[in-house]
C-alpha cells in the first residue's frame, strides 16, 4: 500500500474477515455470507450513508469469490462507459470462467436511461452488478433494474466499530505504528465521524499530523476540536462547507456574478453533492432574487431541474452551468419574496381574519340567506375583465404587499396595479 495514501485507504481490509461492521450481513451465519462462502453472488444494491464500508464491501466480495471487478463512479461516466465495460467482458468471452462485477459509486446519479443500458447485460449474466447508493433505491434506482438485484441496507458504524478501527490503524499502520499513541478521550472523535469510517480515519490522520516530529501522543477531546475544525477543509456534502458552499454559490447568482457563480457550482459538481439539490436551489433562486423581474428564470430554472433528471451526470453539469448562468446574468428583483414575507407576518399579528361575505362560497340556501356571495361582482362581466371591489378582510383593507423594484418588469407590474386600483394600493 502507498504510504502516502490516506489513512482511510491504507487501512482498508484485505479479506471478508478482516471487515468491521455490518455484521448482520457478513457474520458466518448471515445470508449475504453463507452466499458468498457457497460461491454464489447475485446483482446487488448496497444502501447505505458515507462511510460505511460499500465500495470496500465490493472489492473484499471480488477478492473472495476470486471475480475480476470494473469499477465505475456514476459522477463522471456515462453510458459509454457502461457499454465499453459490457464490450470488453464479451470480448473475453470463453477466456472467462468466472462471471465479472461491475461495481457503480453511487448508482443513483444515473439517469434512467443510463440504468436502462446495463439491464440486458444483467438479465444475460454477462456482468454482475453491485452498486452503491446513499439514496432510497426505490425512488433513485429503475423498477425494471431493482426487480434484477437484491438490496443490501449497510448500517452507520457503531461506536464499538469505530473504536476497533481507530485501534487497528494506531497497531498495523506503519506511520502510526512508529508513535506512541495514547487515545485518552474519543468523544469527540466519534462525534465528528458520525459513524462515517472514512471520515473518522482522516480526521485522525489530520490529528495526528499536527504533532509533527512527536513521538508520544495523547489524543484528547480538545485535541481533536481544536485542530479538526481548523484542517479539515475539503468539501463535505452532509457537513459544514455543504451549507457554506451553496450559501456562496446563490449569493454569486443574486450578486450578478456568473464566473464566481459557476466556480462555486464546480466546486459542488467535483465534490459530489447531489445534482437535484442543486437544481432545486436554482428554482428557490430564480424566484426569491429574480422573480417577477424575469419570469422566465423560473421556466427556466424548472427545465433545468426536470432536465437533471432525466439526463442524469455527467452531462447534468453542463445544464446547471447554463441554468446558473443565465440566472447570474438576469435582472434581478424580490417584490414577490418581499410581499410573501409581508403577508405573513400580517397573518401572524391579525389571526384568522373573515373572509368577506361577498367572497365567500354559497353552495346551500341556508349560505344565500346568510349574504355568502352577496354583492360579489364578476370580473369577466366588467369592461377590460376588471370591477373594483373589495378582497381583503376588513381589518387589512387597503393594505399593499407587492413593492415593486428598480427592474423594468416590476416597474410594469407597479403600473398596472396603479391604473387599476387608482391608487387605492400604491
Amino acid at each position: 500500500m502507498n504510504n502516502s495514501a490516506p489513512l482511510a485507504e491504507r487501512m482498508r481490509p484485505k479479506t471478508l474477515d478482516d471487515y468491521i461492521g455490518q455484521q448482520h450481513l457478513l457474520a458466518k451465519d448471515a445470508s449475504l455470507r453463507r452466499a458468498l462462502d457457497a460461491g454464489i453472488i447475485p446483482s446487488m444494491i448496497f444502501w447505505g450513508p458515507p462511510g460505511v464500508g460499500k465500495t470496500t464491501l465490493a472489492q473484499l466480495i471480488a477478492i473472495h469469490l476470486n471475480r475480476s471487478i470494473h469499477t465505475l463512479s456514476a459522477i463522471s461516466s456515462g453510458v459509454k462507459d457502461v457499454r465499453e465495460v459490457i464490450a470488453r467482458v464479451e470480448s473475453n468471452g470463453m477466456f472467462q470462467t468466472k462471471g465479472t462485477i461491475l461495481f457503480i459509486d453511487e448508482i443513483h446519479r444515473f439517469s434512467k436511461a443510463q440504468q436502462d443500458s446495463l439491464l440486458g447485460a444483467v438479465e444475460k449474466g454477462t456482468i454482475t452488478l453491485i452498486g452503491a447508493t446513499t439514496e432510497n433505491p426505490s425512488f433513485e434506482v429503475i423498477s425494471a433494474l431493482l426487480s434484477r438485484c437484491q438490496v443490501y441496507v449497510l448500517e452507520e458504524h457503531n461506536k464499538e466499530d469505530l473504536l476497533q478501527l481507530l485501534n487497528r490503524a494506531i497497531k498495523e499502520d506503519k506511520k502510526l505504528a512508529s508513535k506512541k499513541i495514547t487515545l485518552l478521550e474519543t468523544n469527540a472523535l466519534l462525534t465528528i465521524s458520525s459513524g462515517d469510517a472514512r471520515k473518522l480515519l482522516n480526521v485522525f490522520e489530520i490529528i495526528i499530523g499536527t504533532f509533527q516530529n512527536q513521538e508520544e501522543i495523547v489524543i484528547t477531546d480538545e485535541i481533536v476540536l481544536k485542530n479538526a475544525q481548523q484542517s479539515l477543509s475539503r468539501y463535505d456534502k452532509d457537513g459544514e462547507q455543504h451549507y457554506d458552499i451553496i450559501s456562496a454559490f446563490i449569493k454569486s447568482i443574486r450578486g450578478s456574478d456568473p464566473n464566481a457563480a459557476v466556480y462555486w457550482l464546480a466546486r459542488m459538481v467535483e465534490g459530489g453533492e447531489d445534482p437535484k439539490f442543486i437544481a432545486r436551489r436554482l428554482i428557490i433562486s430564480a424566484s426569491e432574487d429574480i422573480g417577477l423581474a424575469n419570469p422566465n428564470a423560473l421556466l427556466m430554472a424548472n427545465s433545468c431541474f426536470q432536465a437533471v433528471n432525466t439526463v442524469g451526470w455527467p452531462e447534468s453539469r453542463i445544464i446547471l452551468a447554463q441554468c446558473t448562468i443565465y440566472l447570474a446574468s438576469s435582472p434581478k428583483g424580490n417584490a414577490a419574496y418581499n410581499a410573501i414575507n409581508e403577508a405573513q407576518a400580517i397573518v401572524r399579528e391579525t389571526g384568522n381574519l373573515g373572509v368577506p361575505l361577498p367572497l365567500r362560497n354559497a353552495p346551500t340556501a341556508l349560505m344565500k340567506q346568510l349574504g355568502y356571495g352577496e354583492g360579489y361582482l364578476y370580473s369577466h362581466l366588467f369592461p377590460g375583465n376588471f370591477a373594483a371591489q373589495e378582497f381583503l378582510p376588513e381589518e387589512i383593507k387597503g393594505t399593499s404587499f407587492f413593492q415593486a423594484g428598480s427592474s423594468s418588469k416590476e416597474q410594469e407590474i407597479a403600473n398596472t396595479i396603479k391604473r387599476l386600483w387608482d391608487g387605492k394600493y400604491l
